[in-house]
């Protein structure tokens, strides 16, 4: 208890305080030694904890007539004069029973509110290990919140603490275990009261948890008293750790360790080229990682822009790496963290970066492969892949995260121009031939898909994307919906809607994906704004009537009825 908290006690007329129907209040036996003879004390006791109640409100409603009645004991007094201490385990407004009396006699009377020692910071004492550390993210959970939600937040944060064990344990235990952090996982019991327990979360007894314990992620920032395990289990002391050459700035190539060659060295070697990689041969086999394994690959996708993009599971992966490699520009969007390495390079040496990241984990470290987007839409999952595919790589575990892709990105802002069927293209021609593109640009036009075109445009490349305009006039309308997205989630983002025949090549570089409609395809003007482009889920049984036509086969005619489908 905190000194105020004694002195509150002193000046009370009454002291009141919550407990369940057995009568004890942990509350009441914590300020037993201060209170007096002279005291008025009111035990408000919850009419249902865990049990069921026939009460025709339900559970809610039959807590809600209690806090309703207890409130109005309160005011009793308050109304006589008398000054009313409630006690609260804890924090009064954290997650205490309190709270509710506030909200119904706070505006009523005058109120302090003192503040208390939460179980978080008690459970983080007892262990004796810091909760969260800079720029670390620290999540409260209580265990009552569904399983899958638990998970994914549980993936996604640098710290936790889950409250409300008791029933919920086995529940909690899944969430950590699916989230790989139960390794990482404390279980603290009755912190700094009687029956104190401390321990692994995965070891506790799922029989014996009571509600007044939580489950502790602690800071990832690893002590100064405990340097991490050596080489040999994936983590490098940090005194023995050397700054890499520009670690602190970017733009540096993957860094070898001993022994290896520098990145352009071994593509020379090699007879790479940059993006194609060595290892041509088909492999087989899954990609989930090996159960127990130390260390791994995991390519992750940061999706068009930043963090707003990141899923859950991307976010939590990109905590736990020992190691980040990646392109440049990718990189620097994922926030830097203490004990981290990052890897940087040029976007054209894709294999050597694939071949890099495994050796880093064949030693033992946990590696994240960045990329932007989806790392498995012309992104650096296939790199990895084929290069792991290699014999002196087989046993290395790779996972593939799925991310938010450029086109879902740029469709969504644009309204829903792939609303059905379409085709994804992209017209770089650094790994295949002009050729070999155009020949899918005329089938996926004569099919009459909606087209993500990817890459369309460089600085070396300017061409492509007057020569795929006229390609696709040969399969579509002049008047055909256009949307050019560049930057989508940056800070430069312009989505915007031409005419196939107005798209202007000097308007597209490698930071803009086109997406070209279908006959279906519509371009609408919505109030004061600008088009909303949309492709119908329903396609026509007759071609749709061109100008000139009889519009009772076209968009016009009437449609009859739609057949029943899923949403």
């Amino acid at each position: 208890m905190t000194v105020r908290a004694v002195e509150a006690i002193a000046e009370a007329d009454v002291v009141a305080y919550h407990s369940a129907r057995h009568g004890r209040s942990i509350a009441r036996s914590i300020a037993a030694r201060h209170l007096r003879p002279e005291h008025i004390e009111e035990a408000l006791v919850y009419p249902v904890t865990t049990e069921t109640t026939d009460h025709p409100g339900g559970y809610r409603g039959a807590l809600e007539e209690f806090y309703a009645e207890a409130s109005a004991r309160l005011a009793t007094h308050l109304d006589a004069g008398r000054t009313v201490a409630v006690l609260a385990e804890g924090d009064p407004l954290f997650y205490g029973s309190y709270m509710h009396m506030h909200k119904r006699l706070a505006h009523r009377y005058p109120t302090e509110v003192v503040p208390g020692v939460t179980s978080v910071s008690a459970a983080a004492a007892r262990l004796g290990t810091p909760l969260a550390e800079a720029e670390e993210v620290l999540t409260i959970l209580p265990g009552t919140l569904p399983e899958e939600e638990l998970t994914a937040r549980l993936a996604a944060t640098d710290a936790a603490v889950v409250m409300k064990l008791g029933r919920t344990y086995p529940k909690v235990r899944r969430a950590f275990e699916r989230a790989g952090r139960l390794d990482e996982a404390h279980y603290v019991e009755r912190a700094t009261m009687e029956g104190e327990r401390t321990g692994e979360l995965a070891a506790a007894d799922a029989g014996s948890v009571p509600y007044f314990s939580v489950a502790v992620l602690p800071s990832r920032v690893a002590p100064l008293t405990a340097p991490r395990p050596g080489p040999g289990s994936g983590r490098q002391p940090e005194s023995e750790r050397q700054p890499e050459p520009g670690q602190q700035g970017q733009g540096q190539g993957p860094q070898p360790e001993p022994g290896q060659h520098e990145p352009d060295a071994h593509a020379a070697a090699h007879g790479t080229d940059g993006g194609r990689g060595r290892h041509g041969a088909e492999c087989s086999g899954g990609t989930g990682a090996t159960s127990g394994a130390r260390g791994e690959v995991a390519v992750v996708g940061t999706g068009p822009a930043g963090p707003l993009w990141l899923t859950p599971e991307t976010r939590g992966v990109l905590a736990a790496a020992d190691d980040l490699v990646g392109y440049t520009t990718y990189l620097d969007r994922v926030p830097g963290r203490p004990g981290q390495r990052r890897h940087g390079s040029d976007n054209r040496v894709e294999s050597e970066r694939a071949e890099f990241a495994l050796e880093l984990a064949r030693r033992g470290r946990r590696v994240a492969v960045v990329s932007g987007g989806d790392p498995g839409v012309f992104a650096m999952a296939t790199a990895v892949l084929e290069a792991a595919c290699a014999e002196e790589f087989t046993d290395v575990p790779v996972r593939v995260l799925p991310g938010v892709t450029a086109a879902n990105a740029a469709a969504a802002r644009a309204g829903a121009p792939l609303g059905h069927d379409y085709a994804t293209i992209s017209l770089s021609d650094r790994l295949k031939p002009w050729e070999v593109i155009a020949d899918r640009l005329r089938a996926a036009a004569s099919a009459d898909l909606v087209l993500a075109l990817y890459n369309p445009g460089s600085r070396s490349r300017t061409w492509q994307v007057g020569k795929a305009r006229e390609l696709l006039l040969e399969h579509r309308a002049p008047d055909t919906p256009v949307v050019l997205a560049r930057d989508v989630g940056g800070t430069g983002e312009s989505v915007r809607t031409v005419r196939l025949a107005e798209l202007d090549p000097d308007e597209v570089d490698m930071r803009t994906l086109l997406i070209v409609g279908s006959s279906r395809t519509r371009a609408v003007r919505r109030g004061t704004g600008g088009e909303t482009v949309w492709t119908p889920r329903r396609y026509p049984d007759e071609p749709e009537a061109r100008p000139g036509q009889d519009a009772t086969t076209g968009p016009d005619a009437p449609a009859g009825p739609e057949p029943a489908r899923k949403a």
